[in-house]
């Protein structure tokens, strides 16, 4: 009785976008807190664990976008240890203030990470996409400092472009509607909407797009002269030219590519419905749920590609 009538009071002060009916209502929110205790645990864990991938193998160091696949794994690492608040939340209910400045910073700080994690992707394909057009001038092009400063410019820049919602304009998304105040009180801006879509979701979109366009074009351009020498010339160092050629960037571009893919792919429902809710066309507690779940489990989704795609 003391454990029903806990789960009761719980499912009172939380946002459980999934309830139809009272009782329905306290089987969802325990279907809820274990979506989000889970999706908590396998990011922390994995993250965890390809920053140990890294410290323990030097030799991945050696390439240049291990600087912002770590960048991304210490993101998605603060993202598991963030998604602790809404997690702690279900047995710590606040009220007033403190509960609209949690839910404002859990918010914020949610899209911030995100918001580094996909500038990293942009950056990813620009760095690849320099490597396979400027293989002679890449060194002099990319140099660990400047690799530095990018990183520290997508923090900076991933800082500033969600500040507005502390002042009233907007809200950043939907990752506090775990609290009733950010679902009910806190409410979307279209034109806020409008300003992350254009500086942010639309220009990393149209980047990778652009780069990795022209990179498999120009692998499947270097594949075909290949296959061409060894038809006029079927040698042994012609296949070994093959071999050693062009077959690794287009492999490891095409494990970042699944990478990407994937990221878009858990985003972009989130991203509409963003936008739908936002201009007051659709608002569906549920899909908000869902979708911003979906969203965070990217998160964990990089860790298996990592070790799915690319044994070293």
């Amino acid at each position: 009785l003391n454990m029903s009538s806990s789960v009761m009071n719980i499912s009172e002060h939380l946002s459980c976008p999934l309830g139809f009916g009272h009782y329905n209502a306290v089987d969802i929110c325990i279907l809820e807190t274990v979506v989000i205790v889970l999706l908590t645990f396998l990011i922390i864990a994995g993250n965890l664990t390809v920053i140990f991938v890294f410290h323990c193998a030097p030799l991945l160091h050696h390439y240049t976008t291990s600087y912002f696949i770590q960048t991304m794994a210490y993101a998605d690492l603060f993202v598991g240890v963030s998604c602790l608040v809404p997690t702690l939340s279900l047995l710590h209910y606040s009220t007033g203030v403190h509960e609209s400045l949690t839910c404002q910073v859990f918010g914020y700080i949610i899209s911030v990470l995100k918001s580094v994690s996909m500038a990293c992707l942009a950056c990813i394909s620009v760095d690849r996409y320099l490597a396979i057009t400027k293989p002679l001038s890449y060194n002099q092009l990319v140099t660990p400092c400047r690799l530095r400063i990018c990183i520290i410019l997508i923090w900076i820049y991933s800082c500033l472009i969600f500040l507005p919602s502390f002042f009233g304009w907007g809200k950043p998304g939907y990752h506090g509607d775990i609290f009733e105040w950010c679902a009910t009180s806190w409410l979307t801006n279209a034109y806020f909407t409008g300003f992350i879509v254009c500086l942010l979701y639309a220009p990393a979109a149209f980047v990778i797009c652009f780069t990795y366009f022209h990179i498999f074009k120009i692998c499947r351009q270097h594949t075909k002269e290949i296959n061409d020498r060894r038809a006029r010339f079927p040698s042994h160092e012609v296949d070994a030219a093959g071999e050693t050629g062009h077959s690794p960037d287009r492999r490891y571009a095409m494990v970042l590519f699944r990478i990407t893919s994937v990221f878009y792919v858990l985003w972009l429902p989130y991203i509409i419905y963003f936008l739908l809710e936002s201009s007051r066309v659709l608002e569906n507690p549920a899909l908000s749920f869902l979708t911003t779940w979906l969203a965070i489990s990217n998160s964990f989704c990089n860790c298996v590609i990592y070790s799915l795609s690319n044994s070293v």
